[in-house]
């Protein structure tokens, strides 16, 4: 094989990452082996004692990964027969690198998702700290970008929760499909030798079997439907991230984020920027196109296993790595917001947000609603022409519109009235919003 050959070929300067994943699963295969009778318990406790070695070689950085050994199975198996001899070469009986490599990637990817959910879990507990700290501090709901009504900050802050709690359920579903063994399944046909793979699950914690040997090999949809449950996750994100990136605007407002999470610029002074939002928005792209990338390589391959599939683990760590990164810093960065609530009610009060409970108060009154809308429309017009808010016209003013209006129209224009009369499960009132945050703790 020439040079560029192998460099096109070789994948272990990517796939030496699953390592522990290979001696782990190497591991259960011997015992199953020798449970079995088709090695000896003699040729057992070498292998026990060699992948023991090169894992310690491994993690002090002495084990020397090469090139010509293509990946990071052959490398480990040919360190092991340097070591243990015979029994080395033994290890590899009843298995393919088919099936090898697919059992190491789905038990990655299951402690990866495992991961993934202990750190969603942090970040809530934070997000709804947060929540229950600003659960009565009112700010403006914007549909369209534009100022619609008034909710509170918490209430805000509870819908990112709703969003990324959808992603742990995404990622625990997905779970239940990355559990499944496929070694057994050898090259593609499964194997002659008496093997249990039964014995391979329980000793690897895998819920049930591969049943189809030729989609066991061939299987990549597990590591496509971890790379969707990603995107959406980094969307919500960059959701969150491009609202950050708006309020800490001078222009909005409405928050601080501590100084450890922003920049400065390199010519203007003044400068705070909310770089680790940017960021995360931008990485978000970085997440679909591995999500594409995986779809894309396997939309053309026939049955059974491809090299093609050898392109999969690029994306998919860089998948993980992303996004374990994102959520680190974003449940570190969480405790490091600050509202900024008298820019909030200065906001409110330009936005005429508390139109529509003038229009419900009207048809509380008796009009029809597309009545009251018209009504609404009209005292609204009026008061931006005189440069007013609705609360400020008089009571004369108002009820120029409609006769049915009266002194205790006021109570419904303030903001505290609009926040407290959405009192509804899921509405945006202040006692919602603290039995909301109790309600996700107990979710917890």
């Amino acid at each position: 094989m020439s040079d560029v050959v192998r460099r096109y070929t070789e994948s272990v300067d990517v796939d030496k990452r699953l390592w522990r994943e290979d001696i782990r699963a190497s591991l259960a295969h011997a015992r199953m082996l020798a449970s079995r009778g088709i090695i000896s318990t003699s040729d057992l406790q070498d292998i026990q004692r060699g992948m023991a070695a090169i894992a310690g070689e491994i993690e002090s950085g002495n084990f020397k990964w090469m090139s010509e050994f293509e990946d990071v199975h052959l490398n480990i198996e040919k360190r092991l027969t340097q070591l243990v001899g015979d029994a080395g070469k033994r290890l590899h009986t009843a298995r393919s690198r088919n099936d090898q490599v697919a059992t190491d990637l789905r038990l990655y990817l299951r402690d990866t998702v495992d991961e993934i959910l202990v750190m969603l879990r942090e970040f809530h507990a934070r997000l709804l700290d947060l929540a229950e700290r600003e659960a009565a501090t009112p700010m403006p709901g914007f549909t369209h970008m534009q100022p619609a009504q008034p909710v509170t900050f918490g209430h805000h802050l509870l819908a990112w929760f709703e969003m990324t709690r959808r992603d742990a359920e995404r990622f625990s579903d997905a779970r239940r499909r990355i559990n499944r063994l496929p070694l057994g399944a050898a090259a593609l046909a499964g194997t002659t030798y008496p093997i249990s793979r039964e014995f391979v699950a329980k000793e690897l914690g895998f819920d049930s079997l591969c049943e189809n040997s030729i989609d066991a090999v061939s299987d990549r949809d597990f590591a496509v439907e971890f790379c969707s449950a990603s995107a959406l996750l980094m969307m919500h994100f960059s959701r969150m991230s491009e609202e950050l990136v708006l309020w800490m605007n001078p222009r909005f407002g409405f928050v601080k984020i501590a100084d450890r999470f922003c920049t400065g610029s390199s010519i203007m002074p003044q400068k705070k920027n909310p770089d680790i939002p940017e960021l995360a928005r931008g990485k978000t792209g970085r997440v679909y196109g591995h999500l594409i990338a995986l779809l894309v390589l396997m939309k053309g391959q026939p049955l059974a296993y491809n090299r093609d599939n050898q392109e999969d683990k690029e994306a998919l760590f860089d998948t993980v790595d992303t996004v374990l990164d994102t959520l680190r810093i974003f449940t570190e960065m969480i405790p490091g917001i600050t509202a900024r609530p008298e820019r909030m009610r200065e906001a409110l009060n330009e936005g005429f947000t508390t139109a529509t409970d003038f229009a419900d108060y009207l048809v509380r009154k008796g009009l029809p609603f597309r009545d009251a809308h018209e009504i609404v429309g009209r005292a609204v017009r009026r008061a931006e022409e005189a440069g007013l808010g609705l609360s400020e016209l008089t009571l004369e003013e108002l009820a120029a519109f409609s006769p049915v209006v009266e002194k205790d129209v006021f109570e419904v224009l303030t903001i505290e009235g609009s926040l407290a009369a959405r009192k509804h499960p899921g509405g945006t009132a202040p006692d919602r919003v603290r039995a909301a945050v109790l309600r996700a703790r107990e979710l917890l």
